[in-house]
């Protein structure tokens, strides 16, 4: 069992050294122990963009200020990449890299030779673009140097009282629309307040995907799907929902599944409102 002990080690204690910080548990683990090593040369970073939720930035920002963590957020525009705005097939690829180029900008003019992101060993054995990126532009992962896997991290984080141990994974918004369908800024930010709505309701582990233009797809995880069956939930969310532009609200009764990309005709779907 990996202790925290070996983990420093993983991080230098005498240079400067940049940390992507989406504010989720793995990159703040990450970040927490580069600024216990090296308090003065630790800066974390992170990015806000189209496909960052607003909500999710503030968080970051928070909890680096209340960790005490020096922090600075990085405007950055993916969708100016065609490849990216077009939903290639890679553009997990192709958005890693310009948010990682970007980030070693930072490092070098701060002059710090290390760059840190929070991949780790569950990442590695899954097929990620991403990854690959990082890996081509000399960034480093040191919970996936270490074998750390989510459940270890989530244990190590709770030991360091990180307040954010247990929260649930916050992929960028652009993993709600299918492969081939074009990220428009309108849609992204319908999905946006969308989840939000979800979050505001009391739902912790769940996704709205929109398969098809206008299309909430609900996936909301087994735990909690009785939630959205108590008392008159169900109503106030869809007319939220329709609200907001969306014109179809489908609940897909096999709850959320991390990644899932199944065609509609491929799901168990409920027409909820």
């Amino acid at each position: 069992m990996v202790k925290v002990g070996d983990l420093l080690r993983l991080f230098p204690a005498d240079e400067p050294l940049v940390v992507a910080f989406s504010g989720g548990v793995d990159s703040t683990l990450v970040a927490f122990l580069a600024w216990k090593r090296n308090p003065a040369g630790t800066l974390a970073v992170t990015v806000a963009s189209p496909l960052s939720a607003a909500r999710e930035v503030e968080r970051a920002r928070e909890l680096a200020k209340a960790l005490g963590i020096p922090h600075l957020e990085l405007e950055l525009d993916e969708l100016t990449d065609r490849r990216v705005a077009e939903n290639h097939p890679l553009r997990c690829y192709y958005c890693k890299r310009l948010r990682c180029l970007a980030l070693l900008e930072v490092a070098n003019g701060r002059g710090a030779g290390v760059v840190m992101d929070g991949s780790n060993a569950d990442d590695a054995i899954q097929d990620r673009p991403g990854r690959k990126a990082a890996a081509e532009l000399g960034v480093r992962s040191p919970l996936e140097e270490a074998g750390l896997g989510k459940e270890d991290i989530r244990r190590l984080a709770r030991e360091l009282d990180l307040p954010n141990w247990d929260a649930p994974s916050k992929p960028c918004l652009a993993t709600r629309f299918p492969v081939g369908h074009p990220l428009r800024l309108e849609e992204i930010r319908r999905v946006e307040a969308g989840e939000y709505l979800l979050e505001e309701a009391g739902f912790r582990e769940f996704r709205l995907r929109s398969p098809e233009p206008g299309v909430a797809l609900l996936e909301i995880s087994r735990e909690e799907m009785a939630l959205l069956r108590q008392g008159k939930m169900v109503g106030p969310i869809v007319s939220g929902l329709k609200g907001m532009g969306f014109h179809a609200v489908l609940l897909d009764l096999d709850g959320y599944r991390s990644g899932s990309m199944e065609r509609l005709e491929d799901r168990r779907l409920e027409v909820l409102g």
